[in-house]
């Protein structure tokens, strides 16, 4: 049944129905979701875990390690993107019907702000190597990195709060100009070394176990998967649905990763810069910061406004979100000076023990107990959302934290597809106790009475 939304406003209408479902009739053809979710991918994040995975694994490991890690996320990512498909609600307000109630969903979007801000830092790291980068090559001096990381950060941090209407030119050109780099990047690499030598080399660095690397991936990826819902949303049915997520992760997760990978095995570096900046040249290094302003952006943004949620839902406490655009701006500003660049594979192995067991929960909640999914029902064909929610199940934090304690202290085997299938069977075994147990008492208290 097509949703027939009511009283919708021109905000609703500008805010792209984050707080509402997304109407049937205004939904995408597949291909133009598609190329947001590629888009995703062709970041520059997606090349520096595949710089990680080629320093200290050989090709072919690389390779495994980002199919397996993408395989396991596939059905994570399909089945909460069709969630989001059939219900049309972003992430954030699909898991106040699919586990978390209404402070759980805060406390997710309160754990995603904090990744973002980590992600600020490390994104505005390479801003900042990049400008040190160009400005070395120009003035022949050793240019301080942390001042200049600081000029960064704070710059972005000012953009976001003001809207500074001169950066989202920056917005169109960012993917087609990192296309570009990449591309010529990747023309020089092949041109002066070997396909066959670089795929069958050892690797450059350390060692890195299978496992690790699973886990990288899967860290680096698991929070697009967990907001899957957000780009699905807009599609028309699963089986486009399907599509995006198989032929984004194959195209950007396995097709960006493997030439991080081969370059990473040419230079004989993890650091993204330095290579760009041997393959590219200083002109590759000023496209990549300039397509790098924007994700900070966003970044920011993003991240003040779930922090600003989670006092507004938790502590009915209404805060200025600019104020926390500067608070979040200056905490990953920080992260970057104090160098968190440097903890990269530390990061992706903490987001990929942290954020499955949410992808379990929304899961198991919303295809197998589904709680909430007669509620979700009656108000879908009205085009409304539930008129409630439950506030924090008990059984939520139990898993969420026992997947997290799994996923950190049992080191065998990989870490995140442990802490997914523990958290969510876990989850699972807990409800069902719980309602047997709910049962059971209301059947004893009917006896009695």
């Amino acid at each position: 049944m097509s949703i027939q939304r009511k009283n919708t406003t021109n905000e609703d209408i500008y805010d792209d129905y984050s707080t509402q479902r997304f109407p049937e009739n205004k939904r995408d053809p597949m291909w133009k979701v598609l190329m947001v979710q590629i888009g995703g991918f062709v970041a520059l994040s997606q090349f520096m875990l595949g710089a990680e995975l080629g320093y200290g694994m050989t090709f072919h490991d690389a390779v495994l390690a980002t199919i397996l890690g993408s395989v396991i996320l596939q059905f994570i990512s399909y089945g909460l993107g069709l969630a989001g498909q059939r219900e049309g609600l972003p992430t954030s307000l699909l898991s106040k019907w699919a586990g978390f109630g209404t402070f759980g969903s805060a406390i997710v979007g309160l754990t995603f702000a904090i990744s973002l801000i980590g992600w600020f830092g490390i994104q505005n790291s390479v801003f900042a190597q990049g400008v040190v980068q160009i400005l070395n090559s120009i003035t022949h001096h050793n240019i301080n990195y942390q001042l200049i990381a600081t000029i960064t950060g704070l710059l972005v941090t000012f953009s976001v709060i003001f809207g500074f209407k001169g950066l989202s030119w920056t917005t169109n050109i960012s993917i087609p100009a990192f296309i570009v780099v990449m591309g010529f990047a990747t023309y020089n690499m092949l041109k002066g070394n070997s396909l066959n030598h670089l795929v069958t080399m050892a690797a450059p660095g350390a060692a890195m176990g299978l496992g690790a690397g699973i886990t990288m991936v899967t860290g680096n990826f698991i929070v697009g998967a967990i907001i899957m819902p957000d780009i699905t949303r807009r599609t028309k049915n699963g089986r486009d649905v399907f599509w995006v997520c198989v032929i984004g992760t194959l195209v950007g997760e396995l097709g960006v990763n493997v030439i991080g990978v081969l370059m990473a095995h040419a230079i004989g570096s993890k650091e993204i810069m330095p290579i760009i900046y041997q393959l590219t040249g200083a002109l590759g290094i000023a496209l990549i910061v300039l397509s790098s302003v924007k994700v900070n952006d966003m970044n920011l943004y993003s991240a003040s406004l779930n922090v600003v949620n989670f006092f507004r839902q938790v502590f009915k406490v209404n805060l200025n979100r600019s104020v926390m655009t500067v608070i979040t701006g200056i905490l990953g500003t920080i992260l970057s000076v104090i160098g968190l660049i440097d903890k990269f594979q530390g990061f992706l192995t903490i987001l990929g023990v942290v954020f499955p067991p949410i992808a379990a929960i929304m899961f198991v909640d919303y295809w197998i107990l589904k709680t909430d999914r007669k509620s979700l029902a009656i108000s879908r064909t009205k085009g409304e959302l539930p008129k409630t929610s439950s506030k924090l199940p008990v059984m939520t934090i139990i898993a969420w934290i026992s997947g997290i304690l799994i996923g950190q202290f049992v080191t065998w085997g990989v870490q995140s597809l442990n802490v997914l299938i523990s958290s969510g069977l876990i989850y699972y075994l807990g409800n069902l106790i719980i309602r047997k147990a709910s049962k059971q008492f209301t059947k004893n208290k009917e006896l009695e009475d």
